[in-house]
């Protein structure tokens, strides 16, 4: 899940053509992992304090609201000669979101929507990370959101690594996918006097990670 060289300070990503990204299926060629990588295969977890992990959903029609959970727990491994071997695990404290309105939270952690009392964790674990570009990958895995488990598909884009002031290896990437609220029990539908709906269908899931390399045990 993490993509990462030791060649420079920070590499990001060259700017990206059609060419570049497609999917193998597109282009009918596989794509092979950066043998530099082998080196960083390992355990991560992310730095709660550089990453985002969000959200952003169309309100009223006309305007976005944009929020985050701020608590959470991670495990990641990555594989840098397989990355198919890589995973992901990380689960949300449902009442940590934070949209910047206290009265818009508590309605967004109440039975409306998220239903923090009864389902006081948000997860996320992967079953298949496929390299499919340049600095590329796509990760499948199972969200559960009040109870309720599916299938989402995530691409990761990797942005750099880094080794900090203080000693630790960081690595950066960036993700988003969107999925349909009710999927997962997120029905809540008021219902404008025009006709729309309040609060859209569709979510759009947010990943601005920096993730640090987790010591081996002695």
């Amino acid at each position: 899940m993490n993509l990462f060289s030791r060649s420079s300070l920070l590499r990001r990503p060259e700017p990206r053509t059609e060419e570049s990204t497609a999917a193998p299926e597109a282009t009918g060629a596989a794509v092979l992992p950066d043998p530099r990588l082998a080196a960083l295969t390992g355990e991560w977890m992310i730095d709660p304090a550089h990453s985002r992990i969000g959200f952003s959903v169309r309100h009223a029609m006309v305007t976005t609201v944009r929020g985050a959970f701020t608590e959470y727990e991670s495990r990641l491994y990555f594989d840098g000669r397989d990355p198919a071997r890589s995973r992901a695990e990380i689960s949300m404290a449902t009442a940590s979101v934070d949209t910047g309105v206290e009265q818009r939270d508590a309605h967004l952690t109440g039975r409306d929507f998220l239903d923090a009392r009864n389902h006081p964790r948000i997860s996320f674990t992967s079953s298949a990370v496929q390299l499919i570009g340049k600095d590329v990958y796509r990760m499948t895995g199972d969200l559960t959101i009040r109870g309720i488990t599916g299938p989402v598909t995530l691409d990761l884009t990797y942005i750099g690594y880094v080794t900090d002031p203080f000693g630790y290896e960081r690595v950066g990437f960036d993700g988003t996918t969107t999925i349909n609220r009710s999927d997962w029990g997120l029905t809540y539908n008021a219902r404008l006097a025009e006709g729309g709906a309040m609060v859209s269908e569709r979510l759009r899931l947010q990943f601005d990670i920096a993730a640090i390399r987790t010591p081996a045990a002695a």
